[in-house]
């Protein structure tokens, strides 16, 4: 059954989502499409190009992210009170980076109008900064970028999407570091890549790959998309729940849980982050599996998924059964 998109994202819930958006028939139009014997994989660096830009517009904040063949992830933080802080003048500077102004707002930034043009050039502001922290504008144009360019590159038309983006709301701290810790492990998982330091175009490579440079004094890579910053001893407040070391640590740990060769080697003491949030290590590491992502569109602890589904008038939500294994104990 599909539904309103409305109903899917409440921000009362929470600000944090995972999305996924992929190609039409599933192609492999990002990476190497054997069947039309061609190589698409330079197509992944267009997305990190397009979520940089994005992260300097909108006030919607990557907390991670995967690029694979044929579709990709994000972990989203919809940060309303930053866009509500702006002014219209700013509001519009950052419409404008990413679309034209019409006329009338155009004449609205030179201070050029009548009163009553201007009253209406503010009511188009306003509707932008609404725009500005909406996941569903954040995905349309991220989405109808790519696939103009894509089009382009091929000489057609036609779709390059299947459909709509799904969208997975992270009710908690637990559902959010699954839901990242999912997304960083899909070349894992996929076969692509060995280890979380190999995984490309992932978030996680992104992030040891930042921390190297600032170890080495050098500087990372300023066309790679801005990531949410996790805790620091300084820094408690807009981050995300754990420290960077603790994070990476749990990744690494879980991608060596879930290689079938690997399985040998993997230590039997349970991460920090996984004890200090109750999570269940064995339906953890069964999650992480290739067929172990059977959450619904809310990700939680159980309590949170029954209030979730109440505040959207469902007596009903996937995941309640998974929710119960993994974060009860």
């Amino acid at each position: 059954m599909t539904y309103a998109r409305k109903t899917l994202i409440s921000l009362q819930d929470t600000p944090y989502y995972h999305v996924v958006a992929r190609c039409v028939r599933r192609a492999w139009l990002w990476g190497q499409d054997e069947y039309a014997g061609r190589d698409y994989s330079h197509r992944k660096a267009w997305v990190l190009q397009r979520l940089r830009l994005q992260s300097a517009v909108f006030s919607i904040d990557i907390c991670a992210y995967a690029v694979m063949s044929n579709h990709y992830h994000l972990v989203l933080y919809v940060d309303r009170a930053r866009s509500r802080g702006w002014s219209r003048q700013e509001v519009a500077a950052r419409w404008t980076a990413l679309y034209g102004a019409p006329p009338l707002v155009a004449r609205w930034t030179r201070g050029e109008g009548s009163e009553a043009e201007r009253a209406q050039a503010e009511k188009i502001v306003e509707v932008w900064r609404a725009r500005l922290s909406d996941i569903s504008w954040y995905m349309k144009s991220l989405n109808e970028h790519l696939a103009r360019r894509a089009n382009a590159e091929d000489d057609c038309t036609g779709r390059f999407w299947e459909g709509r983006f799904r969208s997975q709301a992270l009710l908690d701290e637990a559902g959010l570091l699954t839901a990242m810790a999912y997304v960083d492990l899909n070349p894992i998982r996929a076969g692509m890549a060995p280890t979380p330091q190999q995984s490309d175009f992932t978030s996680i490579y992104q992030r040891i790959q930042q921390f190297r440079c600032v170890e080495q004094g050098s500087l990372s890579n300023p066309s790679l998309p801005h990531l949410r910053l996790f805790k620091t001893a300084t820094q408690r407040a807009q981050a995300l729940p754990c420290e960077l070391e603790e994070y990476v640590a749990l990744v690494d740990w879980t991608g060596r849980a879930i290689r079938s060769d690997k399985r040998g080697s993997i230590d039997s003491r349970r991460p920090a982050l996984l004890q200090r949030l109750s999570i269940d290590a064995i339906a953890w590491e069964q999650a992480m599996q290739r067929e172990g992502n059977v959450f619904g569109r809310a990700l939680g602890k159980l309590n949170h998924l029954k209030l979730h589904a109440q505040t959207l008038g469902q007596s009903w939500i996937r995941g309640v059964r998974q929710a119960e294994k993994m974060y009860s104990r």
